[in-house]
């Protein structure tokens, strides 16, 4: 079982990746959260990968953080939750705005992911709640310690929502970070990102 690869990045699109590990290529599928995060082709990468068996087919999908990775196995253990859906879902919402729409129940914005019907958005409010709270508490403690916080996912989710791309808001959000430190407020997060963009 291949848990972890750590190579050159050969190929990346948004579906998958191409890790070449001493002249082996590896396909990869990723979330869009770990494709905007990859280098450039050429340079060295190093995931962790989850491996699926099927009678008929051997699945890779990959992950740059150990919480995407939780969440995804987390989310495949659900009833028509299945790998491509429960990428959509990683790549659709972060995991700090999914861990907080399960954590409060909130199916209508879980709903607002493409591929996540009305039922499906029940069922997983309902059933990764219990799976999900480990994960949630652990993260919260991360955003209590950490810089940027929690701000900084809150102002990306609503950059995201105004209709921006998310590696052009991640770019702007940066940039007002750095400029204002670590005592601006999300609004001013939001306001001076605008800005930049």
């Amino acid at each position: 079982m291949i848990a972890h690869l750590k190579g050159i990045l050969a190929y990346k699109s948004p579906d998958h990746s191409i890790v070449d590990v001493n002249g082996v290529g590896y396909k990869v599928f990723t979330p869009l959260s770990t494709y905007y995060a990859l280098p450039k082709p050429g340079e060295s990468i190093s995931l962790r990968i989850h491996t699926r068996v099927r009678e008929d087919e051997l699945k890779l999908f990959g992950f740059l953080t150990e919480e995407e990775q939780t969440i995804f196995e987390k989310l495949i253990t659900i009833n028509k939750v299945g790998p491509k859906l429960a990428l959509g879902i990683l790549s659709g919402m972060s995991p700090t705005d999914l861990l907080s729409a399960v954590m409060n129940n909130d199916a209508a914005r879980l709903s607002g992911i493409p591929g996540v019907g009305k039922k499906t958005a029940e069922r997983l409010a309902l059933e990764m709640k219990d799976k999900l709270s480990d994960l949630a508490l652990e993260m919260e403690h991360q955003t209590d310690t950490e810089s940027p916080g929690g701000f900084f996912e809150d102002a990306l989710s609503a950059l995201i929502n105004l209709g921006y791309k998310k590696p052009q808001a991640e770019k702007a959000l940066k940039t007002a970070y750095n400029a204002n430190g670590k005592d601006s407020s999300l609004e001013d997060l939001i306001k001076e990102s605008l800005n930049n963009l």
